[in-house]
């Protein structure tokens, strides 16, 4: 995946002595598209010169207005984390450098190190997620959501009919021996049975500004806890049409994550969570089709990535992940009947502490949603679903 163009700035990249302030090594993480070099207090991130049927990094030009485009997009979730973008250049001995006078061969994004400890993966990984974390990453994407730019130019059925392709594009390239060429038609197929079915309802949410400047990529890998806060980063700057997005397509990648690791508990808690705080009531029957797709995404994204790791556990690791993803879009789209449990009683009897718990086992991914009678009467009155209303809220004409 790495055009022999770069060698020379992934070998410069990879000396200690090469960065301004001393450091004493230097780690380095691979992904398909990307090369991040971890030194001291920073990270440098290096971009593939690389053409996908996504993306395309193939000129130093592209390099670095995408690299600018980085920076830019992601000081909206993550301020404290993106500092800049700098040159990697030539100078007039020939010897490469960091920033300074000279010929710019590339171009890297520079960000705040942050532990790997600390990116919600790793935390998924060890079982340090906890509800807190979760309710307060779903109020973090809601406000963000609220905020974020409105567009009539992107969204709506042809949208989501290019990630489909797009994804059916990036299947053709991957290794045939890690994904089964007829499950990946079989999937094909039923996600655009899934997509013809929705498609009107695509098109309402679209006139009535459900379509907005998204993250795009809002997985766990792609949210770090940063002081005592989880905040998203590593949002989509190569293609805009991947970014301006139907908001609940955004949530779906994390949901389909947090679901595919085992924690459907807390992918419901955050599904819940977000509908408190959002009106997105009316996109419900899409979350099929956005989670088979964001499943989809991940399939062909760990199948790439088989082929940048030098090491052949990691190999095998992103290979079995690329399966395991691709389970995963089928059951997605899997039918499960309709159903409605109603639970009564007093006051502290435990009634929301049921429905949390029976939530997440009942109907298709991320589970049940969950009306709660004082949420309702809060969202009635405007006030937030921690907020306390006063004792005429409670009289039986409200």
């Amino acid at each position: 995946m790495t055009t022999e163009g770069q060698r020379a700035v992934i070998d410069f990249l990879s000396d200690p002595a090469s960065y301004p302030s001393a450091v004493d090594r230097v780690d380095r993480i691979d992904t398909h598209c990307s090369i991040v070099f971890l030194a001291g207090a920073k990270a440098y991130k290096l971009k593939r010169a690389v053409r996908l049927p996504y993306l395309d990094y193939g000129t130093v030009e592209l390099r670095r207005r995408m690299c600018e485009a980085e920076v830019a997009l992601n000081r909206r979730t993550a301020p404290a984390l993106y500092e800049g973008f700098v040159p990697v250049v030539r100078d007039a001995a020939g010897h490469l450098r960091l920033d300074g006078q000279g010929e710019a061969v590339d171009w890297l994004v520079v960000m705040r190190r942050f532990a790997e400890s600390d990116a919600l993966n790793r935390m998924a990984e060890r079982g340090a997620l906890s509800e807190p974390i979760v309710e307060a990453l779903a109020d973090a994407i809601a406000a963000f959501h609220d905020k974020a730019e409105t567009s009539r130019e992107y969204g709506g059925p042809e949208a989501m009919a290019r990630v489909l392709d797009s994804n059916r594009q990036a299947f053709a390239v991957s290794d045939p021996a890690i994904l089964d060429a007829a499950e990946i038609e079989r999937l094909d197929a039923m996600s655009r049975r899934a997509l013809d079915r929705q498609a009107g309802l695509l098109v309402r949410r679209r006139a009535g500004g459900k379509v907005r400047h998204c993250h795009g990529d809002l997985h766990l890998r792609n949210i770090v806890m940063l002081d005592g806060h989880p905040v998203p980063f590593d949002g989509i700057e190569f293609d805009d049409a991947l970014a301006w997005i139907d908001v609940l397509y955004d949530l779906a990648f994390l949901l389909m994550d947090l679901d595919h690791r085992g924690l459907r508990g807390l992918a419901n808690l955050v599904f819940n969570r977000y509908l408190a705080a959002t009106d997105e009531w009316d996109g419900l029957a899409l979350m099929p089709i956005f989670l088979a797709c964001r499943a989809a995404i991940r399939a062909h994204v760990s199948a790439t990535a088989v082929s940048t790791q030098a090491d052949p556990t990691r190999a095998r690791a992103f290979a079995s992940d690329a399966e395991s993803y691709l389970r995963h879009a089928f059951e997605c789209l899997a039918p499960k009947p309709a159903r409605l449990v109603a639970i009564g009683g007093l006051s502290g009897t435990g009634k929301s502490t049921l429905a949390r718990a029976l939530a997440p086992h009942l109907g298709v991914a991320p589970g049940a949603v969950i009306l709660r009678s004082d949420i309702l009467r809060k969202t009635l009155f405007g006030v937030a679903p921690t907020a306390r209303l006063p004792p005429e809220a409670y009289l039986p004409e409200i």
